[in-house]
């Protein structure tokens, strides 16, 4: 069996249009061709599609079931050739977006649909990670972008587009002895254990790192869990407490005598200098970089 894709169109046309004269004019060949085209396509299918007894051909109930799943799959052919044609234009044939975890509570997503829109057929992957792992992520290319707070340090292999601004905040349980204090010092941080959101490679030394005594998790929602139940005090992004109404019945913000208690971070979309990006990668930088502009 050899069905092509111009004979899924013939044998469509017939029976939208009722007649080969007519499927030949609106597909702009001679009667004959799409006569035989048919009468291929029956053999190929071993089925009586049409039949001709009398002045037009007349569907068979066979006809009816395969016309009902040909435009489907007329659409799809076309849909893996325009995914074909890209990828020959250098998309790639996947995408892995690193999101970090203090991250995960803002609108991602938005960032997602717009190359989800240009590239409907592309395999996006979105994975969440610590801040530490997700820069390495970039570095060993096992993803090719990554939402992410500003580094104090930049890597000579990243690059960076500035997106937004985040705001985070030292939080406890209202059962905390901090969340009790009216006046908190630094030396009162030092001694309260933290639950700091960190890499999963323990020799890295987690950021935003205050107390002596700490315990780690590679991701808010256990450090939010943690210190909702008492076991330590956190730095949490301020936008979760617009997202989980109960989040801000069970903590408290840390007012801090000794230093501003909140923390202004821009939010960057990076990728590494050393990876060659594919199309749908480039078409989300330029994106970003025009919105940028027109601000």
């Amino acid at each position: 069996m050899n069905i092509n894709q111009e004979q899924l169109t013939i044998f469509k046309t017939v029976i939208e249009t009722g007649s080969f004269s007519a499927a030949a004019r609106k597909l702009g060949k001679v009667p004959s061709a799409v006569s035989m085209s048919i009468a291929n396509l029956e053999i190929d299918l071993n089925l009586q599609l049409f039949k001709r007894n009398g002045r037009e051909p007349v569907p068979t109930s066979q006809a009816w079931v395969l016309y009902e799943k040909t435009e489907q799959l007329l659409v799809e052919i076309n849909q893996w050739k325009q995914h074909a044609f890209a990828l020959s234009n250098g998309l790639e044939s996947s995408l892995t977006i690193v999101v970090v975890s203090e991250l995960l509570y803002t609108n991602w997503t938005d960032y997602v649909s717009i190359v989800e829109k240009q590239f409907p057929e592309l395999q996006i992957n979105v994975i969440s990670a610590p801040q530490e792992d997700a820069l390495q992520m970039l570095i060993n290319r096992s993803a090719q972008l990554a939402l992410m707070f500003e580094r104090e340090q930049l890597d000579s292999r990243e690059q960076f587009i500035e997106l937004k601004r985040e705001v985070i905040v030292p939080v406890a349980a209202y059962t905390h002895r901090l969340a009790a204090s009216k006046q908190i010092t630094f030396e009162d941080i030092l001694k309260s254990r933290q639950i700091v959101v960190a890499s999963r490679d323990h020799l890295i030394k987690p950021e935003l790192l205050f107390s002596k005594q700490y315990w780690r998790t590679d991701n808010h929602y256990s450090a939010c869990a943690m210190i909702s139940r008492n076991l330590g005090w956190g730095i949490l992004p301020l936008e979760i407490f617009n997202k989980n109404a109960q989040l801000a019945k069970d903590l408290k913000i840390l007012e801090i005598a000794d230093f501003t208690p909140k923390f202004e971070y821009y939010v960057d979309l990076v990728w590494s200098r050393e990876t060659e990006l594919g199309a749908a990668a480039r078409f989300l930088i330029q994106h970003l970089r025009e919105k940028r502009l027109n601000v």
